[in-house]
């Protein structure tokens, strides 16, 4: 492939932009080599200024679920745009997207819009805490919930990318009310629980992970966390920032039937554009300002274009069940063929999926937590990536990252994805 365009942008890109890129998960760092710069998409492609197309397995970390340049998105959008690009007053868009959510999510009584998942998840920890009036809070090892100072601990995604233990300009007094442990373990959790019941405004956890590669909950170990927070008066939140709308119309709550306080929604609701939103409970969610005294706010909450791009994703959704149906048969002949391939040719591996979100380790034995994604040999996957890029597929350039699947995949685009992984192991 052609990649000067995109070798000279990165030169240029560097000089401007730390690391010549606005989010670190966009970089080589651990596949090696230069990012690739991306100027159009259509379905499910994306296409670099080299003029190079790729099978987009990243879809915008997410929420292009529908395809990229969906008809009746494009449209609502292109029709919004000669509205209005922002008011900071209320809007009737937010207005049906708050109602939308509820009546896709059966345990939302409010919701808040806001601009970001990072922005979701810190506010509803603040919620949490305003409403218990207790501090500490439990989260996941490798899991993930923004960028925000109390959830830099042993989180995932790109800290876990670039090996980054202790993050920098964070004062570990404002990490020391945020315990950590490995998920799946039942008996950890209880013995966290029983030390510090007292002290715990909330456990915040990514239900189905996406942020260590794609992680499911064992057995029972969402069930059990849903009991804990109800008997000692903890705030149980699920992050749904990737899972929400892109499992099932309920999200991983749905999907396992374990209901949560508060939830925190991102990517797919925005359909593309920058969004994010946290609700629960109404009594919770009444402590919010102006309702009550903790106080958030955005001066882009709500902002007309996302709303609309959202309302028209999930409104797709929403009128099409059957759109998680075949995501999910897709996702499992992902599994199934690669799987197939890696074991002929005696390749250790594990490969994690569920609906629309998929990942492989190149390592033996189940991935279940933080300790078994690290054990994958990044050698096998830096190669694996490269030799999928120079054909046309694009990954997530990270081993601890979740694929991402979209609607408009084809039974063909799925075909030569197994054929290219074919040629990797010859």
């Amino acid at each position: 492939m052609k990649t000067n365009n995109s070798q000279s942008l990165f030169e240029v890109a560097q000089q401007h932009i730390p690391g010549g890129v606005n989010s670190p998960v966009r970089a080589f760092k651990q596949v090696g080599g230069n990012p690739v710069f991306m100027k159009r998409a259509d379905g499910a492609y994306i296409f670099d200024e080299d003029d190079n197309q790729y099978i987009d397995y990243i879809n915008s970390w997410g929420p292009m679920i529908l395809g990229h340049n969906h008809k009746h998105v494009v449209e609502a959008v292109q029709a919004q745009v000669k509205r209005a690009f922002s008011f900071g007053t209320p809007t009737a868009l937010e207005v049906e997207m708050a109602k939308l959510i509820k009546a896709m999510v059966p345990n939302i009584d409010m919701v808040r819009m806001v601009n970001s998942g990072t922005e979701a998840c810190m506010s509803a920890v603040r919620v949490a805490r305003g409403f218990t009036g207790k501090s500490k809070i439990i989260k996941f090892e490798g899991h993930y919930h923004g960028h925000a100072d109390l959830f830099l601990k042993k989180a995932g995604s790109g800290v876990a990318t670039l090996d980054i233990k202790q993050a920098g300009g964070v004062p570990t007094a404002v990490t020391d009310d945020t315990l950590v442990l490995p998920f799946n373990d039942p008996a950890a959790l209880q013995q966290m629980v029983g030390q510090y019941k007292n002290e715990l405004a909330a456990i915040i956890v990514e239900p189905v992970a996406g942020n260590m590669g794609c992680v499911l909950p064992q057995d029972g170990f969402l069930q059990l966390l849903r009991k804990l927070c109800t008997d000692n008066n903890i705030v149980l939140i699920f992050d749904e920032v990737m899972t929400g709308f892109r499992l099932s119309k309920g999200g991983a709550q749905e999907v396992y039937n374990v209901w949560a306080d508060l939830v925190t929604f991102g990517k797919v609701i925005g359909g593309g554009l920058p969004v994010g939103s946290f609700g629960g409970r109404k009594d919770m969610m009444s402590c919010v300002a102006p309702l009550g005294n903790v106080y958030q706010a955005g001066t882009l909450s709500g902002n007309p274009l996302a709303m609309t791009a959202g309302l028209a994703t999930l409104s797709e959704l929403n009128n099409n069940a059957g759109i998680y149906t075949e995501l999910t048969k897709k996702g499992e002949y992902l599994r199934d063929k690669m799987h197939e391939v890696f074991t002929r040719k005696g390749l250790a591996h594990t490969i994690n999926q569920l609906g629309s979100m998929i990942s492989i380790h190149f390592c033996e034995g189940a991935v279940v937590d933080f300790q078994t994604a690290s054990k994958g040999n990044n050698d096998t996957f830096k190669k694996f990536f490269h030799h999928l890029l120079d054909n046309g597929i694009y990954l997530p350039p990270s081993a601890f990252e979740s694929w991402f699947l979209c609607a408009a995949l084809s039974e063909a685009d799925l075909q030569k994805t197994i054929v290219v992984c074919e040629s990797f192991v010859a």
